[in-house]
């Protein structure tokens, strides 16, 4: 989608970090903004900055697991501003714990919102955008750890889901003209070693210790991180060339390198069975169909 200018953007997990880092990229190429978001002290913080600049955002407090208040934010966001052009799934939550210490209450609050909060998304907003026509894109965060597992095991898995949800959405949305990206970021400037901040009550029952000692060391490691905004203007740039990974940060490139070597070092040689051969060319031809679908209809 290279021309922005008056296009539509709901941004979950838009008050801060990454979030609000794509929310300034955006508005500042002349794109109306929502910004939705689960914290009101982050939305006051950005909404108090945007007001200086008399930029076209509007907020929105949003729980990204609640399907009708996701449905909600899609109909304000339609009356404010109208059709939405860009949606960016990109609330996130992390604990850092050992993943043999975790609850079934941390399992279901970190894939909760890390991959049922993108379902959600996808889910309320992909109708509408196929419904006007006019093309569109979809941005999902996954992270770093969505290719590179890392000790936060939770997280990892949601990560991965993530990815191989938006693989599969690019290829399902191709004919329809509307591109799909997955943003795959490493250490950013954010407040997501906060994320215990904004558990749930409901599932506060079974829960890890939290290390205050750790989590100051967190705060701190992350002053360290990729600005925001620089991450902001990558999405951007990738939108406009509809990449299908995001990639901000250059330093994994080895390291990712070096993994799908080794993925490929464990498959097996010979030849294969030709009766499975016919599924896998199918299955194969489907994804190249995809493919010269989007060539023939790119997204606008």
């Amino acid at each position: 989608m290279r021309d922005v200018d008056g296009k539509v953007a709901f941004i979950t997990g838009g008050g801060s970090g990454i979030g609000l880092g794509m929310a300034r990229v955006f508005s500042a190429n002349g794109m109306k903004v929502v910004i939705a978001d689960i914290r009101q002290d982050h939305l006051d913080a950005a909404m108090a900055e945007f007001r200086r600049t008399n930029a076209a955002v509007h907020p929105i407090r949003l729980d990204v697991t609640d399907r009708a208040a996701m449905a909600a934010a899609a109909d304000e966001t339609e009356a404010v501003f109208g059709k939405v052009h860009v949606l960016c799934n990109n609330a996130g939550i992390n604990l850092f714990n050992d993943m043999a210490e975790a609850s079934y209450d941390d399992w279901d609050w970190v894939m909760g919102v890390n991959l049922g909060g993108v379902i959600n998304g996808v889910k309320t907003f992909i109708p509408r955008i196929r419904a006007h026509g006019e093309g569109g894109h979809i941005v999902n965060t996954a992270s770093m750890a969505s290719i590179i597992s890392g000790s936060a095991g939770i997280y990892t898995a949601s990560k991965f889901a993530v990815r191989g949800l938006t693989e599969a959405l690019r290829w399902s949305l191709a004919p329809h003209g509307i591109g799909v990206s997955v943003l795959c970021p490493g250490l950013v400037k954010s407040a997501i070693y906060e994320s215990d901040l904004i558990r749930p009550d409901s599932l506060s029952r079974e829960r890890a210790p939290v290390n205050a000692e750790f989590t100051a060391r967190l705060a701190e490691i992350h002053q360290s991180g990729m600005e925001p905004d620089e991450v902001g203007e990558k999405v951007l740039r990738g939108i406009r060339n509809n990449d299908l990974f995001i990639f901000p940060h250059p330093e994994f490139k080895e390291e990712v390198r070096e993994i799908f070597e080794e993925i490929l070092s464990f498959m097996p040689e010979g030849e294969a069975d030709p009766k499975r051969l016919i599924f896998e060319e199918g299955r194969r031809k489907m994804k190249a169909d995809a493919k010269a679908a989007m060539a023939r209809n790119p997204v606008r």
